[in-house]
C-alpha cells in the first residue's frame, strides 16, 4: 500500500481473494438472459462481447509479462540495472483487479449511457474523435492530475504504492490504489462518453481504445528499450506523440520529470522533460546481451510447470510449485505448450541473477520429465544441453551446473559424455554432488546413531552413505544388491558401519527416488525422511513424521533479483546442485565434478558458508 494509504485505497473485493471474479456474475448473467430470451441476433452485441474482450484484455497483459521478463532474463536493452524482489510481486499482484473494474465500467455504461446500445461494428466519425479528443483533453488533463499526485499530500495517500516499483514490469502500470485507478478509467472514459453521447459510437473503436492504453501501458513499464532510433530519425514529430521505456523509467527513478501519458508534448510544453531521456534511450538501445559468468542448467518438469516459471504467471512463480485443479482443466493449452516448446530448437533464459560480481543465469531446456524417460529422446536432450554448454563456453562462462535430469546417470553419466565430447572446455562443468551429499549429511540430527538409507543408489546416494560411515553412524540398506553395490564405495576404516537389514528402526531415513509408500510405512512413528534426490519423494507418511526439503540452501543477500521459487523449494531457497555452480565459480575452483569425481565435501559445505548460503532449517 501507500506509505500513510488514504481514503478508498483498498479494492472493495480485496477479501474476497481469488474468488473476485464473482462480482461480475450478475452482469453476465444479464447477458445470458438477453441471449435466452431475444436470440444472438436480437440481443445486444456491444454488451456480450464485453466480458471476451475484458478476457483478452488479460491474456494481452500476459503476453507483455512473458517477453518482458524472458527479454529482462537476457540483459539485453536493459534500463535499470537492478533486481526485482518478492516484495514487489507480491505487491503487483492484483494487476488484473483494472480489468474488473473496467469490465463494471462498461457493463453500467452499456446499460444506462445513452447512444452506448445496440452499437454497430465501426464508425469513422466515432474513431477520429476518440483519437482528438485523446490526444487533447486526456493526455492534459492527465499531465496535471499526474503532477497533483506528486504532490506531498496525494503521494503518500496515493501514488507511492505505484511509486514503490523502481524496477518496472508491464503490470506496474495498473499497479494502484483502487481510488487512484478509479479516476483514471474514469479520464479514459471521456473519448468514450462522448462517442456515445454524440452517436458515433462503435464496438471496434472502443476496443482499439483500449488496446492502444493497454499495449502503451505495458511498452512503457518494461524495463528494456524496444522503440528503434530510427523511428524518431524517419518521422522525428514522433518524439512529441509518443514515449517510450526509457523515457518513462526516469520517471519511476527521478520522480519529478517526465509526467505525460503516453504522448510527451506536454513535458516539453510545461519544461518537466527529463534532459537524459534521448541519452538514456540511444544507450539503452545500444546495449548487448549481458555476459554469463555461471549458468545452470535446468527443464521443465511436469505439464503446468511452464506456468511456474519466471516468464510465466508472476503469482504461481512467486510461490512453491504445487499442481493446481484449475491449472489441470488448462490441460489442452499446456500440451499445446508442450508442442511448441518441443519443437523449439534451443534452451531459453529463464532467470537473471547477481550476486557480488558474479552474474547468474538458468537456462531451461524445453523438454518435461517424462521426455527424459524416452530412450528416442536421450539423443535429441543430449544434443540441446551440448549445443547450451558450447554457448555458455562461447559467452565466457566460468561454471555450467547441471539440475534435475540434466545430470542423470543414464542420460549422460553424471555429464561425463560432455567431457569426452569436449575435453577442452574452457569453463567447468559441476554435477553438485558433493554440496547435495553435504547438506543430507549436516541435516542429520545431532546425536543420531543410525540411519536407513533407501531409494535407487545415485551417485549422491554414495557420497552421502560414504560420509555417514566415516562419522560413524550406522547406515542400514534393507536391500541386498543395493548393499553389496555400495560395499566397495565405503573407506575400509569404515567399512563396517554399512549395514544390510530387512527391519530398519532407525528414526532418521534417507531417500530418494524409488523409495515407495510400501518402503517408508516401514519406518517408526516419528520418522524423519531426508531425501537425497533432486525431486521430492511422495509423502506417505502423516503420523508425527516429518519431510525435509530436497537438498538445497537459503541464498544471502547479495544474491539479488530473486523473485521466483526454483520448482517445488521456498522462497529465497535454491537446490544444492544450483548453488554448487554459483560456489564453484566463486572459489575459482579449476576442476570439474561429474561423471565419477566428487569433491571434498567438508571443503564445499565450508566454501557454501563462507559466502553466506545457510541449510534451509536456519532459515
Amino acid at each position: 500500500m501507500a506509505t500513510n494509504p488514504g481514503l478508498f485505497s483498498e479494492w472493495p473485493w480485496k477479501r474476497l481473494g481469488s474468488f473476485k471474479y464473482v462480482v461480475l456474475a450478475p452482469w453476465v448473467a444479464h447477458g445470458v438472459q438477453q441471449v435466452a430470451t431475444k436470440g444472438w441476433r436480437e440481443a445486444d452485441l456491444g454488451y456480450l462481447v464485453i466480458l471476451p474482450s475484458m478476457m483478452l484484455r488479460g491474456l494481452h497483459n500476459q503476453a507483455w509479462i512473458t517477453v518482458s521478463r524472458l527479454q529482462n532474463a537476457r540483459g539485453k536493452r536493459q534500463i535499470v540495472d537492478r533486481g526485482i524482489e518478492f516484495e514487489q510481486i507480491d505487491r503487483e499482484r492484483n494487476w488484473d483487479d483494472q480489468i474488473i473494474l473496467s469490465a463494471i465500467l462498461f457493463f453500467l455504461g452499456a446499460l444506462h449511457l445513452p447512444g452506448a446500445q445496440n452499437l454497430p461494428l465501426w464508425r469513422t466519425d466515432g474513431a477520429v474523435l476518440i483519437a482528438l479528443l485523446h490526444a487533447g483533453p486526456v493526455e492534459l488533463i492527465y499531465y496535471w492530475f499526474h503532477r497533483a499526485l506528486h504532490h506531498h499530500f496525494l503521494y503518500t495517500r496515493y501514488h507511492s504504492h505505484h511509486h514503490a516499483s523502481i524496477v518496472t514490469e508491464p503490470i506496474t502500470s495498473v499497479i494502484h490504489p483502487f481510488a487512484e485507478l478509479v479516476a483514471y478509467e474514469l479520464l479514459f472514459s471521456i473519448p468514450m462518453i462522448a462517442c456515445a453521447l454524440t452517436g458515433t459510437a462503435s464496438i471496434m473503436t472502443f476496443e482499439l481504445y483500449m488496446l492502444y492504453i493497454d499495449f502503451m501501458n505495458n511498452m512503457g513499464h518494461c524495463n528494456f528499450e524496444l522503440v528503434p532510433s530510427w523511428l524518431f530519425t524517419w518521422f522525428p514529430p514522433l518524439k512529441y506523440l509518443m514515449y517510450t521505456p526509457s523515457f518513462h523509467s526516469l520517471h519511476h527513478t527521478q520522480f519529478r520529470t517526465n509526467y505525460s501519458l503516453f504522448m510527451p508534448f506536454y513535458d516539453y510544453i510545461y519544461n518537466t522533460m527529463d534532459k537524459s531521456s534521448d541519452t538514456l534511450h540511444e544507450k539503452s538501445i545500444e546495449s548487448k546481451e549481458e555476459a554469463v559468468d555461471v549458468v545452470h542448467l535446468t527443464h521443465l518438469t511436469s505439464l503446468q510447470s511452464i506456468y511456474h516459471m519466471r516468464p510465466g504467471f508472476a503469482e504461481f512463480a512467486s510461490k512453491p510449485y504445487a499442481s493446481k485443479w484449475y491449472m489441470r482443466i488448462m490441460w489442452p493449452l499446456s500440451w499445446l505448450s508442450m508442442v511448441l516448446t518441443w519443437t523449439y530448437g534451443s534452451w531459453f533464459t529463464a532467470e537473471r541473477n547477481v550476486m557480488k560480481k558474479l552474474r547468474i543465469q538458468s537456462w531451461a531446456i524445453p523438454r518435461y520429465n517424462f521426455h527424459y524417460g524416452l530412450n528416442w529422446e536421450k539423443e535429441a536432450i543430449n544434443n540441446l544441453i551440448v549445443k547450451a554448454i558450447c554457448e555458455a563456453d562461447k559467452k565466457g562462462a566460468k561454471v555450467v551446473s547441471l539440475g534435475l535430469l540434466n545430470q542423470a546417470q543414464s542420460l549422460n553419466g553424471s555429464g561425463e559424455l560432455y567431457l569426452q565430447k569436449y575435453p577442452k572446455l574452457g569453463l567447468k562443468l559441476v554435477d553438485g554432488t558433493s554440496l547435495a551429499a553435504a547438506v543430507v549429511a549436516n541435516s542429520i540430527p545431532q546425536g543420531t546413531d543410525q540411519v536407513v538409507l533407501s531409494g535407487n543408489i545415485s551417485k549422491v546416494a554414495c557420497a552421502v552413505a560414504a560420509a555417514l560411515c566415516k562419522k560413524n553412524i550406522k547406515v542400514i540398506i534393507t536391500n541386498k544388491q543395493d548393499y553389496h553395490f555400495l560395499q566397495p564405495k565405503i573407506p575400509e576404516d569404515a567399512a563396517d558401519n554399512l549395514l544390510l537389514s530387512k527391519t530398519g528402526i532407525a528414526k532418521v531415513w534417507i531417500i530418494g527416488e524409488g523409495a515407495d509408500a510400501t518402503e517408508q510405512l516401514r519406518a517408526p512413528k516419528g520418522t524423519r525422511f531426508i531425501p537425497y534426490s533432486q525431486f521430492p519423494p511422495r509423502m506417505a507418511r502423516k503420523d508425527g513424521c516429518t519431510y525435509s526439503t530436497t537438498p538445497a540452501m537459503s541464498v544471502p543477500k547479495t544474491l539479488q533479483n530473486v523473485h521466483s521459487c526454483e520448482n517445488w523449494l521456498p522462497r529465497r531457497v535454491m537446490s544444492a546442485w544450483r548453488v554448487a555452480g554459483i560456489v564453484h565459480a566463486l572459489e575459482g575452483w579449476d576442476e570439474h565434478e561429474c561423471g565419477d569425481m566428487v569433491l571434498d565435501m567438508d571443503k564445499v559445505w565450508s566454501a557454501a558458508l563462507l559466502h553466506g548460503f545457510r541449510p534451509v532449517a536456519e532459515a
